[in-house]
């Protein structure tokens, strides 16, 4: 158990961004579940964006890594082309 003021601090503080990036990770899956169920060329381009948008934000926070995103939109990128 933690005996400083810090260190119970730190353990409140990564418990909320745990759950919180949990939050944020499980809605980007949850989007990539309804995109890549598509089957639309003009709604998919129209909803790419978006998409990159959200990737790019998880990234930008480490909910996941860089090179995960960049492969996530390059998937999404030769779905929608391949439409």
């Amino acid at each position: 158990m933690a005996n400083h003021k810090s260190s119970k601090k730190r353990i409140r503080a990564n418990e909320r961004r745990r759950i919180e990036n949990r939050y944020y990770a499980k809605t980007m899956r949850n989007a990539l579940r309804d995109f890549r169920a598509l089957n639309e060329k003009a709604v998919a381009v129209e909803r790419l964006p978006k998409m990159m948008s959200i990737i790019d934000k998880l990234a930008k926070r480490s909910v996941i890594h860089k090179n995960k995103a960049s492969n996530l939109k390059s998937k999404l990128m030769r779905q929608v082309n391949a439409m």
